[in-house]
């Protein structure tokens, strides 16, 4: 951290005039005395930095996209402009370095590096929890750089207390530019079980940027189709099922998250996804509070300069039961998930594949020590296995080796921390975590892309050893009548980074350790009928390279989305305000502002390495800041109007999160600009 960070973050706090959603706490962690509730609900590891957004924050912007869901969070950015091409990154890491799962279902792995790994309808959403950095054993596997949860709606989350059946019809126009409609059905079976249909379809059409030009390669037509049954069974038993399918299909280019200049081809292009979920929950006694998650994913996109298609399978289950006595808390169980993906030619027999699977066990404990002591400790072992199943030539058809490779690893990770409550006012925490991933299947894109021993055999056993992380987080918080302020600070090293494209004795190769620092400041304030809020974010990610990954000598090299494309990007301080005003129980308004300060950054080291600059290059990130206004107004108990400009003084930039402007080097390596002036008016009705 800079003085200059250091400076600004005193200033804000003194000031006690910022203010942010992300801040406000959930009121069982707030509880004193120990109880059941006050247990079982918290996160107490990695959880400096936690947030939730709810399906209120989704529907005030009229969400379009992953960057409009978190369009309020200082400490998660979207990159990539483009729908498909667009990527979550947390503390500078990219989304695969996250356990990201929607109703529990794990959405892993890369279809094609230069698109997004995660798709989903923000109007399915109920509820977003972020965990930024390595946390408690419960996140799940690989998740080294954190976890986000999508949780879906239900018919019980539509249906008034008295209502057995209805409806919802809505109809969205954007200015920047397409139409969505969607229809919702749901319904009682009896009074504790519904069933809920939704089917919504997208059309884009060329977006332009702040500028007015053409933003070429963001026509897209999109469909989804969900369907889910939950509910109790009995007082005791919960069971949810539930399918989505998901199509879109667009001219793309063949870099969909580089800037496309006019007359640039443009490719056909589709991405399919298919889920199941299904969840059970029995609510047994203190000793027996038993869940269990199974999912299937299919997901596939084809398209490119050589009609390129890729296929990932995976499935997988979590078994968890937690035990309560009246201080301690004691969740435990086992996750598992297989992976496996083809790529080829899409008139053609499959080329390439790779699968990989993790079998993890975990133990989490949360106990009182006190009524104001709450002590957090677990531990989980994974064990991971890659495989390559087939290595054909890309071109000719024929096997690159006689035998495939492999790699078997395991690992063991323990995390513990505490929430202290210095006074009704005040709250410390500190936490420490470990986690670990290992070799998992590639891009399905790049398979050609195996492990050899130097001789050009693939070996079984290769030097390539798991990714691990330690995550040091510690905050401050104030919390009293209608103010609440938290100040978090954090460190995260993941050691022995695993990545494609340096020497070494494979094509995949552990190059160095990247280690991530930061400070958030988070702050709500509530005065009558305004909600205000601020948030800032300062997150530093760099890679300490190991000994001889490069012939020159460098101490950190700052991640850049272009060279460390799949790994992280850094951003500049990030700085969000906003407020929303409620006139009554019918009307509302609000704004956003986003600043992000301007960056400079050393690039290129790889390049300068295989000899395609003479010289390191610096890449600057402009500052640029983007308004959002917002209202709603619910004219009947079952019409409402939302209205919402984003982006309203039609700023033009290219979010930090995106790749960069390399085109004094590299004329063709820009990231795409983000869309300009946005109206977004869109009807509901319900029935």
């Amino acid at each position: 951290m800079n003085k200059f960070v250091l400076t600004g973050v005193a200033c804000v706090m003194m000031s006690g005039t910022g203010f942010v959603k992300a801040a406000e706490t959930n009121s069982t962690e707030e509880q004193k005395q120990p109880d059941k509730s006050a247990i079982e609900r918290i996160s107490v590891v990695g959880a400096a930095t936690n947030f939730s957004v709810t399906a209120e924050d989704i529907e005030q912007f009229q969400a379009n996209d992953l960057a409009d869901i978190f369009r309020e969070s200082p400490s998660v950015s979207v990159g990539g402009s483009v729908g498909v091409a667009q990527k979550i990154y947390i503390r500078g890491l990219e989304d695969a370095y996250l356990n990201v799962t929607v109703d529990g279902a794990q959405q892993t792995s890369t279809l094609f590096h230069h698109i997004g790994r995660v798709t989903l309808d923000p109007d399915l959403l109920k509820q977003i929890d972020v965990q930024a950095g390595a946390g408690e054993a419960t996140s799940g596997p690989g998740a080294i750089g954190g976890a986000i949860r999508f949780k879906t709606k239900d018919a019980q989350d539509l249906l008034n207390e008295n209502e057995q059946f209805g409806g919802r019809l809505k109809a969205s126009y954007f200015s920047n530019d397409g139409t969505r409609y969607s229809g919702t059905v749901y319904g009682k079976l009896n009074p504790s079980f519904g069933l809920l249909g939704y089917y919504s379809t997208v059309d884009r059409n060329t977006m332009e940027d702040g500028n007015g030009n053409n933003i070429y390669g963001t026509a897209a037509d999109q469909d989804l189709a969900f369907f889910k049954a939950s509910g109790e069974v009995t007082d005791k038993h919960y069971v949810s099922l539930s399918f989505e399918q998901r199509d879109e299909e667009g001219q793309f280019s063949a870099r969909p998250n580089w800037f496309v200049p006019e007359g640039t081809p443009l490719y056909p292009s589709a991405a399919k996804r298919d889920t199941y979920v299904a969840n059970y929950r029995f609510d047994h006694s203190e000793w027996i509070y038993l869940e269990a998650t199974a999912y299937q994913t299919s997901s596939s996109f084809r398209g490119g300069r050589f009609d390129w298609l890729a296929d990932i399978d995976t499935q997988g289950f979590d078994v968890r039961n937690t035990t309560d006595t009246l201080y301690h808390s004691f969740t435990y169980g086992v996750d598992y998930r297989k992976d496996d993906v083809e790529s080829g030619p899409a008139n053609g027999p499959a080329e390439n594949a790779e699968e990989s699977s993790i079998m993890g066990i975990y133990a989490q404990a949360h106990s009182n020590i006190t009524a104001d002591l709450l002590l957090s400790y677990g531990v989980r072992y994974d064990n991971y296995d890659f495989q390559q199943r087939i290595l054909l030539d890309e071109y000719y058809g024929e096997p690159v080796t006689d035998s495939a490779a492999g790699l078997d690893d395991s690992k063991l990770s323990l995390n513990a921390g505490l929430s202290y409550r210095v006074s009704d006012a005040w709250k410390l925490g500190l936490s420490y975590a470990e986690a670990a991933r290992g070799k998992e299947i590639g891009d399905g894109f790049t398979l050609d892309e195996y492990l050899y021993d130097g001789s050009d055999v693939p070996v079984v056993g290769s030097n390539v050893v798991p990714e691990t992380v330690e995550n040091i987080e510690a905050s401050i918080e104030y919390s009293a009548s209608r103010l609440n302020a938290k100040l978090s600070v954090y460190q995260s090293t993941i050691h022995d980074v695993i990545f494609s494209g340096f020497g070494g004795a494979s094509i995949y190769n552990n190059i160095g350790d990247v280690e991530s620092t930061g400070i958030e400041l988070n702050m709500a304030y509530r005065w009558d009928n305004v909600d205000m809020y601020l948030g800032f974010s300062n997150a530093d990610a760099e890679l300490k390279p190991r000994e001889n990954l490069y012939s020159r000598n460098y101490d950190s090299v700052d991640l850049n989305g272009y060279e460390f494309n799949g790994l992280g990007n850094t951003r500049g301080s990030t700085l969000v305000l906003g407020a929303d005003y409620f006139l009554d129980r019918d009307v509302s308004i609000g704004f956003n502002v986003t600043h992000v300060n301007d960056i400079r950054i050393e690039t290129l080291h790889q390049a300068l390495e295989n000899g395609w600059v003479d010289s390191l290059y610096t890449l600057n990130k402009p500052s640029y800041t983007v308004l959002d206004i917002y209202g709603n107004w619910d004219i009947t108990n079952d019409l409402s109007v939302n209205l919402a400009v984003t982006n309203l003084l039609d700023e033009l930039y290219i979010d930090h999160s995106s790749v960069g402007d390399y085109s004094e080097v590299f004329p063709t390596v820009v990231g795409p600009y983000e869309a300009g002036r946005d109206i977004r008016l869109s009807l509901s009705y319900d029935f």
